[in-house]
This record gives C-alpha cells, sequence and structure tokens, in this order.
C-alpha cells in the first residue's frame, strides 16, 4: 500500500468503533491518553480518518482550533501495519490544509514523535507563544489539551517526555 492509495475523509459516526480500535494498542499510556466513547462522538467534526483501497481505517487524526489563529494536531494514530508508508503523512498534510482553509496560522502539538513533526516544520518551543491577554483568556477553556498547550501544573503528568512544538503556517 502506498500514500497514493490512502484515502483521508473527515471522519463520520460509523469509524468511532474503527478509531477507538487503532488506538487501543496504546492508549492509556503516557504516549496516548483514554478517551471514553462519548468524546469521539462529541469530537467527531475534528477528526479525519485514513483508508485503504478495501476502505478500512488504518489511520485518524485531530485539528482542535484553540484561538483565532491557533489550533492543535490531536490524536494522531496509525495502524501498526500501516506505519512507515505515508498514512501519518496524508492525515497530517489533510489537517494541516483544513487549518489553512479556516484562517489558523500557528498548528501545536504534544509529542513523543518529534522526528515526524520535524520533518514536516513542527519546531520544539519551550514557551507558551501567546501574548498575556490571549493566555489569560484561554485559562478559562475547560479543554485538557489547551492547558496542555498553556503548560498548567494540573496536566503535568499527561505531559511528562513530550515535546511541545509547533508549526507556522
Amino acid at each position: 500500500m502506498t500514500a497514493s492509495q490512502i484515502r483521508v475523509r473527515p471522519a463520520n459516526t460509523a469509524d468511532v468503533a474503527a478509531i477507538m480500535e487503532l488506538r487501543r494498542p496504546i492508549e492509556g499510556t503516557i504516549v496516548l491518553l483514554s478517551r471514553e466513547r462519548v468524546v469521539w462522538y462529541e469530537q467527531i467534526q475534528e477528526i479525519v480518518v485514513a483508508t485503504d483501497d478495501a476502505g478500512r481505517v488504518v489511520g485518524a487524526g485531530a485539528l482542535h482550533v484553540m484561538w483565532e489563529d491557533l489550533a492543535e494536531v490531536r490524536s494522531l494514530v496509525v495502524a501498526e501495519d500501516m506505519r512507515g508508508r505515508g498514512v501519518g503523512h496524508a492525515i497530517l498534510e489533510f489537517l494541516l490544509d483544513r487549518a489553512r482553509n479556516i484562517g489558523i496560522k500557528r498548528v501545536f502539538c504534544l509529542t513523543f514523535e518529534t522526528e515526524f513533526f520535524g520533518k514536516h516544520g513542527f519546531e520544539p518551543i519551550s514557551d507558551v507563544p501567546v501574548d498575556a491577554a490571549t493566555y489569560e483568556e484561554m485559562l478559562r477553556s475547560h479543554d485538557d489539551g489547551v492547558a496542555e498547550f498553556l503548560d498548567l501544573a494540573r496536566v503535568k503528568q499527561n505531559t511528562l517526555g513530550n515535546t511541545r512544538m509547533l508549526k507556522l503556517l
């Protein structure tokens, strides 16, 4: 299977079981946090899936808007038997195009996969790249991903070992 045989499309509710199955081997580890099924349905509009020529879901990822010009790539996962075949690249490029199309200028990720994201133009960051007023506004979010972006103490156990990375579009 080559990248040209991979199709990336917006996820639908019928994909949730396949997405959860893709994540199952590493979910709940420090690499990938567990999410309840209801969360996948609530966030289905943010998620895309990659399918092979047989229609099997072989990868998934999400783009979560955090601010006017800022979004996060979340939960990028590829089936073990499909790694190294361009699936992750196809998903990430789809998400980055989606970000550009809605006016996003910066894309954040929190990852152990620094080499993969680095190849796509993401660079490690150590600070929170928003001004003080935006930071104060973002503090009002109940989203754990926003808290991770803001580097808040309440999510430190989820971020240990991860690298905070940013790409300018």
